[in-house]
């Protein structure tokens, strides 16, 4: 099992430094969440906590998830980088696909694109996007960024996208890997049939395992069960080396942690002691998986 270090709220001077150690200490890859703005006021629950509130603010500090991975790409040489996750559907996938290729080709192939549709109204509506049919939209969305960053000249006519033949050169000289969120069923559908793998909000063991078992056999309905897929997980009731034993035996190939967090430290605790978490948390699991 391989494991990824998030950086979800974390201060924008620590991003370059906590991407060096963590390819220091032996983790696969960096997991850079995004978020376009804070309303004051939203028209939906955040569906992944107890009570639907957000557990960050106004001054809660983000950057632009591609931007970061250029940055943090600049300053290592081997760990990957992917969006945990990207807001699909308040985005355009024309110059969405421009910002991954170049990602992809500045970091050497080290950049991985996850994939949401959104959760807010009004981030959609405020970026000129209807947040109707924002499923079928993300479908499409997919197709299209597959289909540029595939390279050589392409055209598309869909529902909502829809453009004669164009390239964008350079293509990346291996494939972005698309990773699907969502935990409701026609995420786990879009996940098990266009994905190539699937990346989880904050869930417990019990779910995750049930999620797996789901997702195993959405893809074999869709002839996938021999393709490679990931299974990036945020488990939140099971750590520690047996934990994360566990976790790789129900199927986790990919386990995103906060070092820090599990040793009680904040969000914004000081960038030295986030990297002796780092440390110790590679002593203590990475190195006796």
């Amino acid at each position: 099992m391989k494991f990824t270090v998030g950086v979800a709220l974390s201060p924008l001077n620590q991003l370059t430094e906590i991407a060096r150690v963590a390819e220091e200490c032996g983790f696969s890859s960096v997991a850079l969440p995004d978020s376009v703005f804070y309303s004051e006021q939203v028209s939906a629950q955040y569906p992944y906590t107890p009570d639907g509130a957000r557990f960050w603010d106004a001054d809660t500090p983000w950057v632009d998830p591609l931007v970061a991975a250029a940055a943090m790409g600049a300053v290592t040489s081997r760990i990957r980088f992917y969006t945990q996750v990207l807001k699909l559907g308040s985005r355009y996938p024309v110059p969405l696909a421009r910002q991954v290729g170049s990602v992809a080709n500045l970091t050497g192939n080290r950049f991985g694109l996850g994939v949401g549709l959104g959760w807010t109204p009004e981030e959609f509506e405020w970026c000129g996007v209807p947040f109707a049919h924002r499923g079928r939209r993300a479908d499409e969305a997919i197709e299209v960024l597959r289909l540029i960053l595939g390279g050589g000249m392409v055209e598309y006519h869909g529902e909502f996208f829809d453009f004669d033949r164009l390239q964008m050169s350079p293509a990346p000289s291996e494939p972005v890997p698309i990773y699907v969120g969502g935990h409701s069923r026609a995420g786990l559908k879009r996940a098990a049939r266009v994905g190539d793998g699937w990346t989880s909000a904050m869930i417990g063991f019990d779910d995750l395992r049930d999620t797996i078992t789901t997702l195993a056999k959405l893809r074999a309905d869709h002839d996938r069960a021999d393709v490679p897929f990931e299974i990036q997980a945020v488990c939140v009731d099971r750590f520690g080396l047996d934990g994360y034993r566990q976790q790789a035996e129900i199927g986790v190939t990919d386990a995103i942690v906060m070092p820090w967090v599990l040793d009680g430290l904040g969000f914004d605790a000081p960038l030295a002691e986030k990297a002796d978490s780092m440390r110790r948390f590679a002593d203590n699991v990475i190195s006796r998986m």
